[in-house]
């Protein structure tokens, strides 16, 4: 089944529309789906009063669904999704695909902040930037991202992985501060520049980063130089400076920093003996 939704006009407020997911609209009608509620501010309204919303072909075994416009005021859509996928042509808003375990959903523009948090399987590609914590949990929670990926083609915004668990997101462009901050498992890596404090707080992981950094947190201590890293498969070229930290936390993470991007760092290699 395919759907097509639209808004009806921009909001101004936030719309909180986690009925928007395969899941929640798996074996309803148009009719029932319209009348599934949504939070647009503090009133509660039903999906038909704020989208228009098409059935395009029915039949199949995998629900796509279709978002067109300017949704970056609609958070958690595919909030705890297990199935299906979700294409989205534009700007979304908050807390994309939160909890997912599994499906796909592809963002042509722009993902605003906690895209993928605490997300436990399937997949996320933006094919435009990210904004802050991708991938991870609510303040407070300890419950960061446990599997699937995460792909983005553009720039990241700050603590990219917080309290990651498992899984993999790849970043083509830059992050700002704190990537992987508290992370303890999984692979994040940074084809671009990274603002600094990376790693801060890590236990365990690999962040790798394949562009700049201003500096490494004193709580990392070199351990080698290595020709490159393996991904997911996939061989990424060096070579680069393994560090091992965050020792502050007793951590056992590991931060792969470029050597040919960073020539400032090659200080840290006379403790390499």
């Amino acid at each position: 089944m395919i759907f097509n939704i639209t808004p009806k006009y921009e909001f101004r407020v936030p719309i909180y529309a986690d009925c928007l997911s395969p899941d929640v609209f798996d074996g309803k009608s148009v009719e029932e789906i319209v009348k599934l509620k949504v939070w647009e501010g503090n009133k509660i309204r039903c999906l038909n009063d704020l989208f228009n919303v098409t059935l395009e072909r029915s039949g199949g075994d995998e629900i796509i669904m279709y978002l067109t416009g300017n949704f970056i005021k609609v958070r958690k859509v595919g909030a705890n999704m297990s199935r299906g996928k979700i294409i989205v042509n534009g700007n979304i808003g908050m807390h994309l695909g939160e909890g997912m375990s599994g499906g796909e959903i592809i963002v042509n523009g722009y993902a605003d902040s906690w895209a993928g948090g605490s997300m436990k399987g399937g997949r996320i590609e933006i094919n435009g930037s990210a904004g802050d914590g991708l991938g991870a949990p609510y303040r407070g929670s300890t419950e960061g991202m446990r599997g699937g990926s995460i792909v983005v083609h553009g720039d990241a915004g700050r603590e990219v992985g917080c309290l990651m668990r498992g899984g993999l997101i790849r970043i083509y462009g830059s992050v700002k501060h704190f990537v992987g901050v508290n992370m303890i498992e999984g692979t994040i890596l940074v084809h671009g520049d990274c603002a600094g404090k990376a790693g801060g707080g890590m236990r365990g992981g690999r962040i790798i980063i394949c562009g700049h950094v201003p500096s490494i947190l004193p709580t990392f201590s070199i351990d080698d130089v290595r020709p490159s890293v393996n991904v997911d498969g996939e061989k990424i070229i060096g070579p680069f400076y393994r560090f091992i930290g965050d020792m502050a936390d007793d951590g056992d993470g590991r931060l792969f920093i470029s050597k040919p991007k960073n020539p400032h760092l090659a200080s840290h290699e006379k403790y390499l003996q």
